[in-house]
């Protein structure tokens, strides 16, 4: 499930599809275009230094030099900080920085920064994943440095793995998963389903892609929302969702796969293999999806990819769809993005993800694999909505939403009646 900033099913990306993600990242030289206030007690330039310093220290996993930059009377801060840094120590980071994008004066030598960390994980991430942070400074004194004083997520964006406990490194063949309160064997299990995951989709989708993936599995569905700053009720049930950012513009940011514990645990071993195995498309087709992707095509692709080594029935991949036929309650449209909202109604939502994967199965029994991926990348080639499925069904299939869409209806009928 991808999460567009995108939700989540069974496994499903959220189109920030955090799911979540971002931009270029090297470490910044101190106010590096970022805003300054010379009529305040600090500019832009001296947040940037602090913060620099802070984030050499980090890489270089020096806990002295890291609490140095920190205000010597917070100490409940400083004690988590250390938590922190000590949560991160297995983690391969790449890079680490900060950009600064606003300073406000606060008066009596206190100031509150508004910043972008910006960090990679070596070896998976080509570009980086970004948060962003609300940072509090302090000078103790005229002409003594300022210090931070706290350092918090920004309003309406996600906490961070590490600040939920310390963080367990398992490394695959294709997979780095990161587990936070999870038994080894669990995360273990996690990354061998990945790695068998990645050719899959590597063998239905070749377009390049990295062809490894990093997944999250927090200790519980409440902290898997945090992590996508989201209420708990919109994951209860599901399995697995993916961040980033959609976009077509060839380079992906970072994506993360984040795993519901509980959810993922219930389900036996062919379940997780179609949702890590879904998740997983979500990763490989971000670069080729973009606003103008209708729900129905990414999510719909996702599964084909999913279920395609899978010995089920439609009936079996589809079976409240299958029941709506069969009870005389064809769809009289293809699903739309709202049918796949996380409400009361878990049958409208489970009908629209058949609906979606049957709607692709079609196009690859009508026009062929290699069609059915130049219409996905047709559509997501386009920047906005209006009109991008229209000509990708013009110029790819040679046929209109109308008479697809009659297609569709008689599909179902023919699979599922």
């Amino acid at each position: 499930m991808a999460v567009r900033k995108r939700d989540a099913r069974r496994g499903h990306s959220r189109r920030r599809c955090t799911a979540g993600a971002v931009l270029a990242a090297l470490l910044l030289a101190p106010g590096c275009s970022a805003p300054g206030n010379t009529e305040t007690g600090i500019t832009a330039q001296e947040v940037g230094a602090a913060l620099d310093r802070r984030a050499a220290a980090l890489m270089a996993h020096d806990t002295g030099a890291y609490l140095a930059e920190l205000d010597p009377r917070a100490t409940s801060f400083r004690a988590a900080q250390r938590t922190e840094l000590h949560n991160l120590a297995d983690v391969p980071l790449e890079s680490w920085a900060y950009q600064v994008k606003d300073v406000t004066d606060e008066g009596a030598d206190r100031a509150t920064a508004e910043v972008e960390l910006r960090y990679r994980i070596k070896g998976y991430d080509k570009a980086p994943m970004s948060s962003s942070r609300t940072v509090e400074l302090v000078r103790r004194g005229e002409g003594r440095p300022w210090y931070i004083a706290a350092d918090r997520a920004a309003d309406g964006s996600p906490g961070q793995l590490w600040q939920q406990g310390d963080v367990e490194v398992v490394r695959g063949t294709h997979s780095l998963v990161l587990g936070v309160g999870r038994p080894t064997a669990e995360l273990r299990g996690i990354a061998a389903t990945a790695d068998r995951a990645v050719p899959a989709v590597t063998g239905s989708w070749p377009e390049p892609w990295a062809e490894r993936v990093v997944v999250l599995v927090p200790e519980s569905v409440e902290d898997m929302a945090g992590l996508l700053d989201s209420p708990v009720s919109s994951y209860r049930g599901i399995a697995a969702v993916t961040t980033g950012e959609v976009g077509g513009s060839g380079r992906a940011p970072a994506d993360r796969v984040i795993v519901n514990p509980q959810a993922y645990g219930l389900l036996g071993d062919f379940g997780q293999r179609v949702v890590l195995t879904h998740e997983t498309t979500h990763v490989a087709t971000r670069a080729h999806t973009s606003a103008a992707t209708p729900v129905w095509l990414s999510e719909g692709f996702a599964d084909r990819v999913a279920y395609r080594q899978e010995s089920r029935t439609a009936a079996e991949v589809a079976p409240e769809l299958a029941e709506a036929v069969r009870r005389g309650e064809l769809p009289a449209h293809l699903p739309t993005d709202e049918d796949f909202g996380f409400g009361e109604d878990a049958g409208r939502l489970s009908r629209a993800y058949e609906g979606g994967w049957l709607a692709c199965e079609l196009i690859a029994r009508d026009w062929g694999d290699e069609e059915l991926i130049a219409f996905y990348r047709a559509v997501g080639s386009r920047s906005e909505r209006d009109g991008a499925v229209e000509q990708a069904m013009h110029t790819v299939l040679g046929t209109t939403p109308q008479d697809f869409t009659a297609r569709w209806r008689e599909y179902l009928r023919d699979r599922l009646g």
